[in-house]
């Protein structure tokens, strides 16, 4: 029994080992912790921290792709641009349903500078008026934006 108790402990070990050797690989794959700010403190909100957060200010938030017939996929580039003085970071971008999908640059957003945020739609087995929405979460001052799209879908 006693020989069965220094074994288990033995692989336990081993696996401990190996665990922190895997978590140190994924960690430096991880953003720096200084691009993630939260102004928010015990004594309230931090107005110079809060400031200081970057922006994703996109031109335009809601696309009209028209009519376009069933089974066509179209695609609709959304343009933002990072006023503000830090970092911006992407952290997901989700579309509403399976039919839509949002594509953008995983590397942090300079401040002054932009990119695109593409949005695709597949409008197989979906006759009729649409309207799709993208999630985008960021460490911007709003941290959570939507973009929107519409579409009517003309039947095959």
């Amino acid at each position: 029994m006693r020989r069965y108790l220094i074994i288990i402990s033995l692989l336990a070990l081993t696996a401990c080992n190996s665990s922190t050797e895997q978590n140190k690989q994924t960690d430096s794959k991880l953003l720096p912790t200084n691009l993630v700010d939260n102004p928010y403190t015990a004594n309230g909100l931090d107005t110079a921290a809060m400031k200081a957060k970057p922006t994703m200010d996109f031109k335009d938030t809601l696309h009209d792709f028209g009519s376009i017939h069933e089974g066509e996929t179209v695609e609709y580039d959304f343009e933002y641009k990072n006023n503000g003085k830090n970092p911006l970071v992407i952290t997901s971008a989700a579309g509403s349903c399976g039919c839509t999908i949002a594509d953008y640059a995983h590397e942090p957003v300079a401040p002054g500078k932009g990119g695109l945020m593409k949005v695709k739609f597949n409008s197989a087995s979906k006759p009729g008026h649409q309207e799709k929405t993208v999630t985008i979460i960021t460490n911007s001052n709003k941290g959570t934006q939507m973009l929107f799209i519409k579409a009517e879908v003309i039947k095959k």
